[in-house]
């Protein structure tokens, strides 16, 4: 049993994990999905153990998580990354049992045949003496996944595993994640929607570093209860930057947005216009009443694209506000982007906040 309490993690002035909280049983299947930089890979880092805790607490069988000591431990979680991490000069079997010896201090022998039951348990048992370049990239990942088993885990978390297959790995892997469930627990950060449907047993939805929604696959993906959820698997994706004072980093918020529109292969016109936008709304707004969060939405069904703020607690309004005078030549600059701009005022715990969304015009990607 994992159970993830409260727990916060900062980068810097950025926070990727807000009280997070969520219970893990035994051999169940988790998928945690959500827009890039929402938190979900920090989140398996620190049940790992790679990452230490601002604050909260992840037990595993009661017995709090501790970062990965230099020299090993900590076998009773396993971790699988995008990259496979294997070591390209050893064979799959010398890539199985290198850690079996040093670390668990099996003999030679055993390590040996901890190593061809894994294989064996994910197909792969007539590869055992080929190197990592000699095999297809769904068997390397399959070999990186037999690697973290004979470690004998409780529990295996997995970093986007099928994201740079093609879809004969993703078939490969999903089939061998089906038999895992039934020997250890599964956490898995995924953007395959497919891969979560058909596997988990339960689907966490977490958005700018909060787990939003929790349910079955049937839940999340048909009847999600959230609007956050319902905007996500209807394809909505979104990226988030947090404005704190006037001296915020204009070059951080440029690259990310650069990087959310070639992940989602827009258009090099789309891009600048969405920089641009978000220069001059932070040119009209004010920053000096708290943190601004800031989110670029994306809709891959009618390919259209928005910049949503929400404003600090306490401005009632901004665009409605007799008292609010902005400057001109960014509000010409915004109005010629914009189709539409609203202005909303939302609940927060922590008081009501100001929402604007300003929807770009000629937003179908080339």
């Amino acid at each position: 049993m994992i159970e993830i309490s409260h727990i916060n993690k900062t980068f810097g002035n950025r926070q990727v994990l807000k009280d997070v909280s969520l219970k893990i049983a035994p051999r169940e299947a988790v998928c945690v999905i959500g827009a890039m930089g929402c938190g979900k890979s920090t989140l398996i880092r620190c049940i790992a153990g790679l990452e230490t805790l601002d604050s909260g607490k992840i037990l595993l069988d009661g017995e709090p998580r501790k970062p990965i000591e230099k020299h090993g431990g900590q076998q009773k979680v396993g971790m699988v990354f995008q990259s496979y991490n294997l070591f390209p000069h050893l064979t799959v079997l010398h890539n199985l049992t290198l850690a079996p010896r040093h670390v668990l201090h099996m003999s030679q022998k055993e390590a040996e045949a901890e190593a061809r039951h894994q294989l064996e348990l994910v197909g792969l048992a007539e590869k055992i003496h080929m190197f990592p370049h000699e095999l297809s990239s769904g068997q390397r990942q399959r070999v990186a996944m037999a690697r973290c088993l004979v470690m004998k885990p409780q529990v295996l978390l997995l970093d986007e595993i099928t994201s740079a297959s093609d879809p004969l790995a993703t078939s490969e892997v999903k089939e061998v994640l089906r038999k895992l469930k039934q020997e250890v627990a599964l956490v898995v950060v995924t953007h395959d929607m497919a891969l979560a449907s058909d596997i988990a047993d339960r689907v966490v939805f977490m958005s700018n570093g909060s787990i939003v929604e929790v349910g079955t696959s049937d839940e999340i993906f048909n009847h999600p209860q959230k609007d956050a959820t319902r905007m996500f698997v209807k394809h909505i994706f979104s990226f988030h930057f947090a404005v704190h004072s006037r001296h915020y980093d204009l070059y951080e918020l440029h690259a990310g947005m650069a990087h959310f529109c070639d992940h989602y292969n827009l258009s090099n016109e789309q891009k600048f216009k969405v920089q641009l936008l978000s220069e001059e709304v932070l040119q009209v707004v004010p920053l000096d009443k708290g943190t601004i969060d800031l989110n670029l939405r994306y809709s891959r069904k009618d390919r259209s694209l928005s910049l949503e703020i929400l404003m600090p607690t306490g401005l009632i309004s901004v665009l409605h506000n007799k008292d609010f005078m902005p400057d001109e030549l960014s509000m010409t600059i915004i109005e010629g982007l914009c189709d539409h701009m609203s202005e909303t005022v939302e609940e927060h715990p922590e008081g009501p906040r100001v929402k604007i969304t300003f929807g770009l015009k000629d937003n179908t990607a080339e």
